[in-house]
This record gives structure tokens, C-alpha cells and sequence, in this order.
């Protein structure tokens, strides 16, 4: 019965736990506070040893041979949505101040829209995607955190760039490469815990969100989760169909705002003092985006994935070719 409503929903072994997680942590956010395992599973304490074993798994399927494609498809995925984000971070920065416009600080903009929900994102290639797709994953867990903000507001002059920050998001990923490679039965081995770990990363994630955040950003962050899917949702798909020759979808599974961006401003603020001042507001505007591009995005993948085809689903209309995904005429 549960597995059965989790099929029905977009990316539902992870989206539903983690909207579960969010309504415990929203209204009862010391129900799980107890220490040790509870809270290590339960809350987001633990969403960092989660998605790192994660990065792990997904970096054991990540064959050699297979290597090339993944950094050119993914890749294509991380600039496209790091370059639309920074591009309009930095213009908004430069024209409108660290105030930004409309009531959205440059530090939430660029937070928002460079950051990407890694894990949703591969939930949905479990749906809909290939084995590509999916190890894609791992190039793109690059971006689900500080370091590309960092980076742009770094072009812009204001922040300084942690490298450290992008060593720490590929070790694991490398690690698991390795034994992945080193031993075949040792990728095999791992492959489960990819979607094994699905849900508990949902519950981690959803432990940090606070829903009234899409309150308290008010119309602000309601405009910068537009924003991020009406703007960078289009674009990076459009980059997808044109460098990948890809139907698309994997554009749209990758625009929405990761969980772990609500950090962001903070993390930005201990880098670069003179954002402190704009965290706050940052914040709940970030957290806004991040509720309101989990509920949009699924969503649409699933529908553009039925219209234009994917390896999963077959194309709405004309035959289907399966090495590229494209329709044939």
C-alpha cells in the first residue's frame, strides 16, 4: 500500500518523506530531539553522513568507460543552471546593490537558482531517466551546497572561493569510483543503496525545512521560486534538447532549489561578513523557493518526460529512438 501511493507520485520516495519530515519538524520540531539514533535518522543531524553514502553508491556505478558521457551529459545540466542563476544574481547585484529588487536580496536569488536538489533530482531519473542519468547525479551533488554561490558571488567581487568546499562534495564520489571500478561486484553491491537511501535522504532534508518558511518569505519568495522554475527551468532544458540532444526532462528534474540552499546564506555570511546583515531575510526567501519548486518541479518533469519522451515513458506521439530519446519523424 505505501510503496503503491509512493509510485503514483513524482519522485515520491523521497518527495513524500520529506514533506512528512517537514510537517513533524514545522509543528513538533522537538519530537525527535531525543539524541542518538533517533535523531541521527530522523532529523537532519544526519543529512550529511546520509547523502555522503549516497555520493558513495552513486560514485561506484560510475564506470570508466561510461565516464565521458556522464561528465557531458551532467555537465551540461551543472553549467546551464549555474550559468543562468549567476547570470542573473550578478546582474540583479550589480544594478540593484546587496538589496537586490522587489524585496529579493542578491543573496538569495543566487542561492536559489545556482543550487539544484540533488537528490530529487535522481529520484525523478529513477522514475524516468536512464543509468546515465541517474550517475549524472554525482557531477551535479557539486552545486547542491555553497560552492557554486560562492563562486558567483566570487565573479562578482564579493566573496572569496573555498575550494576545499568542491574537495569535500567529490571525495566520496571518487572513493566509490574506485572500489566501483577496482571490483565489479562491489559496484553491483552498492547499487541498491542509490535508491535504498532515497527516503532517508527525503526525511534528513525535510527535517531542516520549515514550511511556514513559504510564509515567511511572503510574496518575495514566492516570485523567487518563479523565478527559479520559470526562468532556469526553461533554459536548462533547452539546454539539455540542444548540447545533450536529450528530450529534456533531466533539465527540468535538475531546476529546483536544493534543501541544503536554505544554508547557503549563512554559510555565505561566514565567508564574507558584510552579507550577515541580509541572511535572515535570505533565508526564509530561500526556503520558500525550496518548498515551492519541490511541489512544481516533479510535477512538470513528469509531465514533459510523458510528452517528449524518455527511456521510461514512451513519446506522446512518433516512434521512439532509444539511444538518443528523441522523437523520430
Amino acid at each position: 500500500m505505501i510503496m503503491n501511493i509512493l509510485k503514483k507520485v513524482p519522485a515520491g520516495m523521497m518527495i513524500v518523506p520529506m514533506f512528512l519530515s517537514s510537517i513533524i519538524n514545522t509543528f513538533f520540531p522537538q519530537i525527535l530531539q531525543i539524541g542518538s539514533f533517533t535523531t541521527a535518522v530522523f532529523t537532519s543531524a544526519g543529512s550529511a553522513a546520509i547523502l555522503g553514502a549516497q555520493l558513495v553508491c552513486m560514485g561506484a556505478q560510475l564506470q570508466v568507460k561510461e565516464l565521458l558521457s556522464v561528465i557531458r551529459r551532467g555537465g551540461v545540466l551543472l553549467i546551464s543552471k549555474f550559468a543562468i542563476g549567476a547570470v542573473i544574481g550578478i546582474t540583479i547585484g550589480k544594478i540593484f546593490g546587496m538589496e537586490g529588487f522587489l524585496g529579493l536580496t542578491t543573496l538569495a536569488v543566487i542561492s536559489a537558482i545556482t543550487n539544484s536538489n540533488g537528490s530529487m533530482y535522481l529520484a525523478l531519473m529513477s522514475t524516468y531517466g536512464d543509468e546515465v542519468d541517474q550517475t549524472a547525479m554525482s557531477l551535479l551533488a557539486i552545486n547542491d551546497g555553497p560552492f557554486l554561490t560562492l563562486i558567483a558571488l566570487g565573479a562578482s567581487g564579493l566573496a572569496n572561493i573555498p575550494i576545499i568546499s568542491l574537495i569535500a562534495v567529490i571525495v566520496p564520489i571518487l572513493f566509490g569510483m574506485l572500489i566501483g571500478n577496482i571490483d565489479k561486484k562491489m559496484s553491483e553491491f552498492l547499487k541498491p543503496g542509490v535508491s535504498l537511501l532515497l527516503p532517508f535522504v527525503g526525511i534528513t532534508l525535510g527535517a531542516g525545512i520549515d514550511i511556514t518558511g513559504i510564509v515567511q518569505g511572503g510574496s518575495s519568495g514566492i516570485l523567487l521560486g518563479l523565478m527559479t522554475v520559470l526562468i532556469s527551468g526553461p533554459f536548462v532544458a533547452l539546454c539539455d534538447r540542444v548540447f545533450n540532444k536529450r528530450p529534456g526532462y533531466a533539465g527540468w528534474a535538475v531546476s529546483s532549489t536544493a534543501g541544503n540552499a536554505i544554508a547557503v546564506p549563512a554559510a555565505v555570511a561566514t565567508i564574507d561578513a558584510a552579507w550577515a546583515p541580509y541572511v535572515s531575510v535570505a533565508t526564509t526567501q530561500v526556503a520558500a523557493s525550496t518548498v515551492f519548486t519541490a511541489i512544481c518541479i516533479p510535477l512538470i518533469t513528469s509531465w514533459w518526460a510523458k510528452k517528449y519522451g524518455s527511456p521510461q515513458t514512451p513519446l506522446y506521439q512518433g516512434q521512439f529512438d532509444k539511444n538518443t530519446n528523441l522523437q523520430i519523424d
